[in-house]
């Protein structure tokens, strides 16, 4: 064999040979021991306590005592002193008819009054003389009715005399007739003269009650209609916020109104805070409810018509606990952790309450005793047994 060729065969052979020298005396590797990931949480102890759940509503203010300033008679509107929006007290005037348009009633229905009163003073002085009238007719016609006996007189004078008689006794009978019915007519014109003077006073619109001008429909130098609207008007301390309640707190409110707890509502409107409180609910329901009513405060800056988002308090809740809606898996199941591990409970949710950062939610487990710890860290895989470690 040639030199040239064992050469190659040589060299291949040392180097097979020394990775097998190598691979024999490498260091061994020290064992991989698996280790089970802990996931850092935060946990809460908690303590089962009476909460005052919050329901919340959203609504519309309403004033059901607004009403319609109109106009008493046709006539003028002269002037208009407000505008929409603004507060008046009670007593001031808000409008002016032109009472050019009202003075000739009042003064017709005055006329009226003193013509009749003026008749009946006429009347009892003429049945007077009727009746003075009729003694003379009586008189007359026995003397006629004499002479005419003794055959000294004729019978048409007889005649002639028991005319004036019946006359004279019909005249005395509608005199008498008229005087009767005198204090119906007074009555009668009495009326239409104080509905005269209302009208007049009514000339003025004033406000009836201290509030706010709802809305001005009308202006200075309109021909109104009788009743025609001039402006509307409601008291501030008769608005509601008119809001649907679900069917199932229903039983609940009506137990907590009927047994005289208040049960108030807050909010805020344009940046200011107002509150409510629930005064009633509804007689009948649909399928999204009841109506509930709230009596608004009287120094809520909410107008009429304005749209309100409440937080209203139930009544309150014994043995419930308090959690961040972080600590909610699945909606109806919390973590308690014991010995560093996680344990499902099953919760009943009551409702929400404000908290420190924001609100919580509210619920009651018969599993979750006082000085429990709840994990309040949300992890979407949550599973049984999962091992945890606290974060203080």
């Amino acid at each position: 064999m040639s030199r040239r060729r064992v050469l190659p065969l040589l060299i291949l052979l040392l180097g097979v040979g020394g990775f097998l020298v190598l691979k024999a005396t490498r260091p061994t590797p020290p064992p991989v021991e698996p280790r089970e990931r802990v996931w850092r949480v935060q946990t809460l102890v908690v303590q089962p306590a009476e909460h005052r759940p919050l329901l919340s509503l959203f609504g519309r203010v309403e004033a059901p005592d607004r009403i319609r300033a109109a106009a008493p008679v046709a006539g003028r509107l002269l002037e208009v002193l407000v505008r929409d929006g603004d507060r008046v007290t009670a007593g001031q005037r808000l409008a002016r008819l032109d009472p050019r348009d009202l003075e000739p009633r009042l003064a017709q229905a005055r006329a009226e009054v003193e013509k009749e009163l003026l008749k009946a003073s006429h009347d009892r002085e003429a049945l007077d003389q009727e009746r003075e009238l009729v003694r003379l007719a009586e008189s007359a016609f026995s003397r006629a009715d004499k002479v005419q006996s003794q055959k000294f007189g004729s019978e048409s004078a007889v005649d002639e005399a028991r005319q004036q008689l019946a006359r004279a006794r019909l005249a005395v009978t509608l005199r008498e007739q008229s005087l009767a019915e005198h204090p119906a007519r007074l009555a009668s014109l009495q009326a239409k003269l104080a509905e005269a003077e209302r009208d007049a006073a009514r000339a003025d619109i004033v406000a009836p009650f201290d509030g706010r001008v709802g809305k001005v429909e009308a202006a200075a130098g309109d021909q109104l209609q009788t009743n025609q609207a001039i402006l509307t008007l409601y008291p501030l301390d008769r608005r509601y916020v008119r809001a649907k309640v679900p069917g199932n707190y229903s039983a609940e409110l009506r137990a907590a109104l009927d047994g005289g707890e208040g049960l108030v509502a807050r909010g805020t409107y344009a940046g200011r805070a107002v509150s409510a409180e629930l005064e009633r609910l509804a007689g009948e329901a649909d399928a999204r409810g009841v109506d509930a009513l709230l009596r608004l405060a009287a120094d809520a800056d909410a107008p009429v018509g304005a749209f309100l988002e409440l937080f209203m308090e139930r009544p309150p809740a014994a043995g419930t606990i308090a959690l961040p809606f972080a600590a909610l898996h699945g909606g109806d199941r919390v973590y308690r952790v014991d010995d560093s591990r996680l344990h499902g409970v099953r919760i009943e949710r009551v409702g929400e309450v404000a908290g420190p950062d924001g609100g919580q939610v509210l619920v009651r487990a018969p599993e979750l005793p006082g000085g429990t710890r709840v994990m309040v860290t949300h992890l979407p895989h949550a599973v049984d047994g999962l091992r945890v470690e606290e974060v203080r």
